[in-house]
């Protein structure tokens, strides 16, 4: 029997209420063979900005063809549009808000998804995610055409929010999630670090402490600066959290400044 496509489920919606069972309910109700993957369910609700930092961490570890449902949807009942996109051989549904905005780049296929021969017979203005995403993503594992689903598109909403700022001879970011072991990781990854820094001694400030180095693992002292397996840079306490060790929050900035 051939392998059927894997179709991946990312949602602030946690475990809670029964809406990540009824997405799946329908997927298997359409494609009883479908290979559902749970990415997450604890983005923080409503923050699509989390979600977009996730979504451009893991999909790339997966084959091409999986299809990647990603619902945090705020303005869900609105005009907002939703998407389908093709992107290296894999598929991304979910709403137009900037979801996908670190993912979105110029080779990409951007559809808005209109048929509703693909959707459930009865939409709610509050759950797209069970009565349009979900089957459009079932549909799309068995096989029909992706450009069946609507229009070609070429603006997507983008995230403004999203990426560290330079001014002179600093760089700003921010803390934007927590794992669950309290580390703060922040929007500012390593490539741009290390462009910004081009060889230079920096100091990397966060509250009333500050870092000259980057560690290479958690265990290397009693609070480190490091980048992630994500690629962006972090903070962490080793053998506990940093956020409860310093009070740290969401949205804290993070400053690094060239000291020559």
């Amino acid at each position: 029997m051939e392998k059927l496509p894997i179709i991946t489920l990312l949602t602030d919606f946690g475990l809670k209420d029964t809406y990540v069972g009824q997405m799946k309910a329908v997927i298997f109700s359409i494609n009883p063979q479908a290979n559902i993957i749970d990415i997450t369910h604890e983005i923080e609700p409503q923050d699509i900005r989390e979600a977009a930092l996730l979504i451009k961490e893991y999909y790339g570890f997966f084959p091409q063809g999986s299809i990647h449902v990603a619902v945090v949807d705020p303005e869900v009942g609105s005009s907002r549009r939703p998407l389908a996109i093709k992107k290296e051989g894999q598929i991304f549904i979910g709403p137009d808000n900037g979801i996908f905005s670190l993912i979105l780049d110029d080779a990409c296929k951007i559809y808005t998804i209109e048929n509703r021969e693909f959707m459930l017979k009865k939409i709610s203005t509050t759950f797209h995610g069970r009565d349009i995403f979900a089957p459009v993503a079932a549909n799309i594992s068995l096989g029909i055409d992706f450009n069946l689903l609507g229009k070609r598109i070429w603006d997507p909403v983008l995230l403004s929010n999203i990426y560290p700022k330079v001014e002179s001879d600093k760089l700003y970011g921010e803390i934007v999630r927590f794992d669950r072991f309290g580390n703060a990781i922040t929007n500012i990854d390593s490539n741009t670090f290390y462009d910004f820094i081009a060889h230079r001694e920096y100091r990397i400030e966060i509250g009333a402490i500050s870092f000259s180095s980057i560690a290479n693992s958690y265990f290397e002292g009693d609070l480190i600066c490091l980048f992630g397996s994500s690629g962006y840079l972090e903070f962490g306490c080793y053998k506990g959290s940093f956020r409860d060790r310093m009070g740290a929050s969401r949205g804290d900035e993070v400053r690094v400044k060239i000291t020559f």
